[in-house]
């Protein structure tokens, strides 16, 4: 298991340090932040309220937890590096793999999910089968009355 983890997380931090991807997730950090970054400090050295408005706001979304910023910005990189890179075979062929894995594993999610839900059906396909056929009903227990449903609604008259 944990030659596994160790073997997965060389690959991630191999892709990562790649000087062609760094490149591609620095030109894609300075379209999601960095523009703001540069605005805030035009707007603060040359005293303009507008900029220092805009770019504070946007900054603090960046901040949020629950801001898509850093998603979305990988996600740039990798389009990025495709385009600008389309020859890197070694660095696109470990994107190539860790999408498989991701997706066979998403598939997999998928396959499981389903015949959990297909398990569900079939065993309340089952219970409403023994219902129709008489053998047992609701507020009976096997075909006998329940006596502590007659004496509640005993109480609630």
């Amino acid at each position: 298991m944990k030659e596994k983890i160790k073997e997965t997380l060389k690959k991630i931090i191999f892709f990562i340090i790649n000087p062609r991807f760094l490149f591609c997730f620095g030109i894609a950090w300075i379209i999601t932040n960095g523009w703001s970054y540069a605005m805030f400090t035009i707007g603060m050295f040359f005293d303009i309220g507008w900029m220092i408005a805009l770019s504070s706001a946007y900054l603090a979304f960046l901040w949020l937890p629950v801001s898509p910023e850093k998603l979305v910005t990988i996600a740039i990189a990798m389009f990025l590096l495709k385009w600008l890179f389309p020859n890197d075979e070694k660095t696109l062929g470990r994107l190539k793999e860790m999408h498989a894995l991701l997706k066979g594993k998403h598939n997999d999610r998928k396959a499981r999910k389903k015949a959990r839900e297909e398990s569900k059906d079939g065993k309340s396909d089952e219970k409403d089968e023994k219902t129709e056929s008489g053998e047992i009903e609701k507020g009976t227990d096997n075909g006998v009355e329940n006596k502590n449903s007659e004496n509640e609604d005993n109480i609630n008259e």
